[in-house]
């Protein structure tokens, strides 16, 4: 077999990766329906403060994107746990209503074609930051400009702050802390299947 047919084969998925896959996600739909609660009564403060600063809370319905990607390390892996963990939280009862899958699919969109443009090879720290950065992007984007957007009614400055945030909160939160969390599982072995599994060992930024 070649080398280029050994990589090729490497990006199918195996039915360990979808169960992971879906499983991460299961989780990410309870973290979001969870983060929504919370989302509920943090951003009254905010919105009194400064409306666009609720962007700054955005990143924790990113989570599955990054974290998804991080431990599969497979096209679409990104894509797959964003949208089934909004398919989740709808499930459960988002008091979004089913806007939440669209937000879902464009997040994952976003931390997915970051991934894409390194080829499905760089899964660093600095990757990791850009990815969360990708669905906040997105989420902003999809917040401020399409019809159901909470934020349509913005001026074009609120908007662009709000989008700015998102991307900083989907980098912290869902970049950061999915990207230290694959560190840690790796360390206890829970990896063992994937290439992840070697993720506590990898450099910082190569």
């Amino acid at each position: 077999m070649t080398t280029a047919a050994i990589k090729r084969t490497s990006y199918n998925w195996r039915v360990v990766d979808i169960v992971v896959a879906a499983l991460i996600a299961i989780a990410g739909g309870v973290i979001f329906w969870a983060w929504s609660q919370g989302a509920a009564l943090v951003s009254a403060p905010m919105n009194a403060a400064y409306p666009p600063l609720t962007g700054l809370i955005a990143g924790g319905w990113m989570i599955p994107a990054v974290l998804g990607m991080l431990i599969i390390r497979k096209p679409g892996a990104a894509l797959f746990c964003e949208t089934v963990a909004a398919t989740g939280e709808l499930i459960m009862g988002s008091q979004y209503g089913t806007t939440v899958l669209i937000s879902g699919l464009l997040q994952g969109l976003g931390a997915e074609l970051v991934f894409l443009a390194f080829v499905y090879k760089k899964f660093n720290l600095p990757v990791a930051l850009l990815a969360g950065a990708g669905a906040g992007f997105f989420g902003g984007l999809n917040d401020s400009f399409l019809p159901w957007g909470w934020n349509i009614a913005y001026e074009a400055g609120d908007k662009l702050a709000y989008i700015v945030f998102c991307a900083v909160s989907g980098a912290v939160i869902a970049g950061a802390v999915s990207w230290i969390a694959t560190r840690g599982l790796a360390k206890t072995g829970a990896l063992g299947s994937f290439a992840s599994r070697k993720a506590a060992t990898e450099s910082v930024f190569n």
